[in-house]
Order: structure tokens, then sequence, then C-alpha cells
């Protein structure tokens, strides 16, 4: 299933790689601004915080209930219309809002169509997980996601940066309405990209197993992504190293942010410097993983680097000084988009094309659902005992998940070769049975 692409193919003569790559960017750029536009929007429309925090509440639910869900769709239907309907969802509807804005300020409008855009944003992102497989050969897959990777945060650092600019020149809604564009760009781009065909289940057995989950409708759909994510080997204890992972840094932002204004007394500029500098750390990732897993193999790339933010995290509570703050942020990054982008290779690389949507659905709501109550206990343990000491304690715990991965099938792991062989004596091929 993820035999070597050929040693003389290069990505960058892949013209529907190039055109993938290109679009991704842009809608990622259109996420980066109506990630600035809309609570400018709301905050000059109503002067309220709270409204502020009720459109972003509503866009997060409306994100975690398409999520549930999303992994189905992508595996039911064409991939590539399913992202071109997302992109066209999203400029249609952040296109009412500059229209309407020229006659009227109805907040209801801002209520509905935001929320909606977050849903249109999250099935987006499970199918784009499954399509990069489709689009390069599989031995091209974490170099691909290293490229994507990268351009998402040329896009998350430019986006806010220009969707300020133009809002502090022509308003929010100018934004919102560039914001559109983009989306509307990316979808006509989508219409050049030409996707490999997803393999079905091979034998009886395995083509009864999927039947009798369509059968099972929505839920038994999405259980499927589930039961394969737990008869994998490598797969289960990485989705549970991953749910207390994201458990204990989810809220770290946070307490840097808290650190560096009232620990150490400096202003929101500080703040902002520290934030863009850690991008630093996102930039080296990209540019490293590849060469990184190439060397070391999945499990010792993946160990390696989660221990690596742990001491990170923990370093951030010995030190005054904002570069090393800013330097460690960095690091704390740059580890964190190394196990992200040999993570979410790995699963495209193991998981059968008609299943990965489900996989992924059922991979990001296991582990992103105890991030919120982890941001809130670990905000919350800062204020009582002080930053210096639950960073100690959150880098502490993070360096027992990365080392908990050493008694697991993650240290086996050891390169894309190695997950492939597995994949070929059978895990997968049972995983899509129990499925």
């Amino acid at each position: 299933m993820t035999e070597p692409a050929p040693p003389n193919t290069s990505l960058w003569r892949n013209r529907d790689y190039r055109t993938f790559l290109v679009i991704q960017t842009l809608s990622a750029l259109g996420d980066s601004f109506s990630f600035v536009a809309i609570p400018l929007l709301v905050l000059h429309s109503t002067g309220s915080v709270v409204q502020m925090g009720l459109v972003t509440g509503l866009t997060g639910v409306a994100s975690i209930v398409t999520g549930l869900f999303a992994g189905v769709i992508a595996d039911r239907f064409d991939r590539r219309r399913l992202l071109m309907l997302a992109d066209m969802a999203r400029c249609l509807l952040y296109a009412l809002i500059p229209l309407v804005w020229l006659h009227a300020t109805p907040m209801w409008l801002i209520y509905t169509v935001v929320p909606l855009t977050g849903g249109f944003a999250m099935l987006f992102q499970v199918t784009y997980v499954t399509v990069v497989p489709a689009i390069v050969e599989p031995g091209q897959i974490i170099k691909a996601n290293a490229h994507l990777y990268g351009s998402y945060a040329v896009a998350t650092v430019g986006g806010p940066t220009l969707a300020g600019l133009v809002a502090a020149a022509f308003g929010p809604v100018a934004a919102i309405g560039i914001d559109a564009a983009t989306f509307a760009v990316s979808a006509a781009g989508l219409l050049l990209v030409k996707l490999r065909p997803s393999p079905r289940p091979i034998g009886d057995k395995g083509a009864e197993r999927e039947r009798g989950a369509e059968r099972g409708g929505v839920r038994g759909e999405f259980l499927a992504g589930f039961r394969f994510l737990w008869a994998h080997p490598v797969l289960r204890p990485l989705t549970v190293l991953l749910s207390l992972f994201i458990f204990l840094t989810h809220g770290m932002t946070d307490v840097l942010i808290f650190r560096i204004k009232e620990d150490l007394g400096h202003g929101d500029g500080t703040v902002g410097y520290v934030l863009s500098g850690g991008t630093i750390g996102t930039f080296l990732a990209s540019f490293l993983v590849t060469r990184v897993r190439k060397r070391l193999g999945f499990g010792t790339s993946w160990i390696g680097a989660v221990a690596l933010a742990g001491i990170a995290v923990a370093c951030l509570g010995l030190t005054g000084s904002v570069p090393v703050i800013g330097a460690l942020s960095a690091t704390m990054l740059l580890a964190t988009g190394v196990a992200g982008i040999c993570s979410m290779s790995l699963r495209q690389e193991v998981t059968p094309g008609h299943l990965l949507g489900r996989v992924t659905a059922a991979f990001w709501t296991t582990h992103y659902s105890l991030g919120p109550l982890g941001a809130a206990a670990v905000t919350a343990a800062a204020a009582g005992f002080g930053v210096a000491e639950v960073c100690l304690a959150v880098g502490a715990g993070v360096v027992c998940v990365a080392l908990s991965g050493t008694l697991t099938g993650i240290v086996r792991a050891e390169s894309p070769e190695a997950s492939s062989r597995t994949a070929a004596s059978g895990t997968p091929e049972s995983a899509t049975e129990t499925a």
C-alpha cells in the first residue's frame, strides 16, 4: 500500500501537487483573515467582548459537531467536489456579510454565518487530509505534508497581519470580502487537480464488513474509524498518548501569555513578538521533518520530538528572560510540528483510502476532546500555584508521555517502510475487517 516513490520522481514535477499546495495556502490564508476580521467586526458593531466570545464559542461547537460526521461524508462522496463545496460555501457565506453591511448591520447574520463557515472549515480539513495520498506517491507523503505544514505556517503568520492592515485601512468588512475571494480562487483551482481513486476493500470479508458499516448508517460508519484506530498496534497507543499530550499542552499559550504579562510585567507588544518569533519553530519543523524521519524512523522521531517539547515547556518556568522564552517557544513549536507531521503522515500511509476520512475524524475527535478540559485545568493551576510550578509539572508530564511511547508499538514503527510492512502483514487489513 505504501511502496516508495520512484527515486527520480520529484514532488515539484507533479502539477496536481503544485496546484494543490497553492490553493491550500490560499484556503489557509482565508481562514487566517477571518480569524482576525470577524472578532474585529463584532467588536466594532457591539463593543462587547462577551459577544465576541459567544461567536467564537458557537463556531467551535459547530466545528466539533461537524467533525462527528465529516469523516463519513469524506469517505462516501467525491473528495475533490467536497473540497470545492466547502470553499464555495465559505465564499458565499462570507460574501453575504459585506453585501448586507452596505445597508444594515444585523448581528443575527454574524451568529448564523460564522458557525456555518466553521462547520464547512472542519469538513474541508478532514477531506484535505484524505486527498494528499491521492495526489502524491506513497513514499512522498511526509515530504508533501511538510510543505503543506510550512505553507499553513506562512498563511497563519501573514494572514492576520494582512487582515489587520486591511481592517485598519478599510474596515473589517473589507477584510471579510477579501476572505471570501480567497475561497473562490481556491475552489476554482481545485478544478485543475486530479485525484487517484481510493481502492475499495479487497476480499469477501473486507467488502462485507464495509457493507455492514454502511448498513449501520452514520453511526456505524463513524465507529468504523474508531475500530480501525483501536485495532492498529501503532495508531492505538498514538491516539491515547496524543490525547494526554493535548490535555497537558492545550492551555500553554494562555500560560505563556500570563507569564509574560503578569509574572514579568511586559506589555501586549512583547507577547506578540514572542508568539510571532515562536513560529520560527514551525518553519524549521517543515524543513527538517523529512530528514529526521528518514534518518531516525517514525518511532524515534515522534518520541524524541515529544520529549523535546516537554523539556522546552519545563524550562519556560525556569527563566525570566523574554528572548529565552521566545527561543523555548520556538523549540516547543518545532518539536510539536515534527511530531504532528509524522503522526499525520503515518495515518495516511497505513490507513486504507476508503477509511481515511473516518479514521481522521475519529482520531481528531478523540485526542482533541480533552483539550478544553486540560486548558481549564492548566490555567487554573497556573493561577493557583504559579506559572513556574505548572510549567515544570506539565513539562514533566509531557516527557512521561514520550517515554511511555517506548513501551508501545510506536517505538517499533521505525520508518515509513516499516509501517508499510506492518500494513502489508495484515494489521490494517484485519482492522478493515473489524471495521
